[in-house]
């Protein structure tokens, strides 16, 4: 499955699979072939920036 397009859509899917699947962005992001700049751009639109010590997006 693609990731989300939308920035709300793309927030949860991400929590999500953080919450359950992996232990950080870096991972999820190597994972899933994903752009970690990119997508902490995308989600900081709308107002998120990723925690690393909660290891979620606040």
């Amino acid at each position: 499955m693609a990731m989300p397009n939308d920035p709300i859509m793309l927030l949860s899917y991400v929590n999500t699979k953080l919450r359950d699947e992996y232990n950080s962005l870096e991972e999820l992001c190597k994972s899933l072939g994903a752009d970690e700049n990119e997508l902490k751009a995308k989600i900081f639109s709308v107002g998120y920036e990723y925690d690393r010590a909660l290891n979620r997006f606040v």
